[in-house]
């Protein structure tokens, strides 16, 4: 059975769900651009009151896409600053992410699946090992976050399909 690296289940797949996130996030400009839609209305929109907007979708995915992998490796992201007013700020910051996740030498995950991560869960701390931290929180909360972004920009009729989504499938 081929073993898997804790770099390979978390740097590839971050990287190309963060990819695939900034290209609906380019389909939401032009569709707002080509409607004469103020991006802000997109910005702030949700899917139910009481979830997150759209910008912090995309800040909370990647946040948790980056700070999973470089806890993962004994260290502790750098703080963004969560001030993103516009798609350009958006996509930058996803550009950001994605260079800190290209940024983090593999072999700094060597070991990793079993190193004990704290982090808070629904405000209590909780001790993972390096693989249940990323098969039963980051990557869940990775994908939740920018399937929820895609949604919001689907439900607010940008013309985006599962194969946005995924991407190109390798």
């Amino acid at each position: 059975m081929p073993s898997l690296s804790m770099y390979e289940a978390t740097v590839p797949p971050f990287v190309k769900t963060l990819t695939n996130m900034k290209a609906v996030l380019e389909k939401a400009v032009a569709h707002a651009q080509a409607k004469k839609i103020e991006e802000t209305v997109f910005l702030n929109a949700r899917l139910y009151p009481d979830m997150f907007p759209l910008a912090d979708q995309v800040r909370i995915a990647t946040d948790i896409a980056r700070g999973t992998a470089t806890r993962l490796t004994g260290g502790e992201p750098a703080t963004y600053q969560d001030d993103e007013k516009t798609f350009a700020e958006l996509l930058s910051r996803i550009d950001r992410a994605i260079g800190d996740l290209k940024a983090l030498d593999p072999k700094k995950f060597e070991g990793t699946d079993t190193r004990e991560i704290t982090r808070p869960v629904r405000g209590e701390p909780h001790t993972f090992t390096g693989l249940n931290y990323i098969l039963h929180f980051a990557a869940p909360n990775v994908y939740f976050h920018t399937t929820t972004a895609y949604d919001i920009l689907r439900h607010n009729g940008v013309e985006i399909g599962k194969q946005d989504f995924l991407g190109k499938i390798d």
